[in-house]
């Protein structure tokens, strides 16, 4: 039996790791809600091959889960947006977050990288907060400090990226 094999079970969890299952659909999903919408913005913080990335963007878009918006005409440039069935992930990339905070040792005892806070409330969203009963979690719904550490990291990605890119 193959990986394929699982396009058609009847397992949703079987059906739903085919559609976002490896780690570049939920790195890629991970920029998109910090706000980063383009191909290049994506490669540089996620170190994904140009052929990779564009291949999972393209199967992200034909599962429905983004959609590519143009930006440019000369030349056509896109940039590429979680569709509303895109954002029902939020919840799945919260719940990696969490898990990475309770189980993950070298999160302990150091600055949490990305500080969430539900905009309703006004509570830090972290390894103990439950999202409120009949709601359906959402990046939207939050506001997002990024600790100096995570900025300077993904600032040394970019810069990195944008060296490689020019040689």
């Amino acid at each position: 039996m193959g990986w394929d094999d699982n396009f058609d079970s009847i397992c949703p969890i079987a059906r739903a790791l085919c559609a976002v299952g490896d780690r570049w659909a939920l790195l890629i999903m991970r920029e998109l809600a910090m706000g980063v919408r383009r191909f290049e913005e994506i490669q540089a913080q996620t170190g994904m091959a140009s052929n990779c990335l564009s291949s999972r963007l393209k199967q992200l878009e034909e599962d429905e889960i983004i959609e590519r918006r143009r930006y440019s005409t000369r030349p056509d440039r896109y940039e590429y947006h979680a569709t509303e069935k895109g954002k029902e992930l939020d919840a799945v990339l919260l719940a990696f977050r969490t898990w990475a905070l309770k189980w993950d040792s070298s999160c302990a005892g150091k600055e949490v990288a990305a500080e969430l806070k539900y905009k309703k409330t006004g509570e830090t969203i972290d390894q103990n907060w439950n999202i409120p009963a009949g709601e359906i979690f959402s990046f939207e719904n939050t506001e997002c400090s990024i600790s100096p550490a995570l900025q300077a990291e993904r600032e040394n990605k970019r810069r990195k990226f944008l060296e490689a890119k020019n040689k």
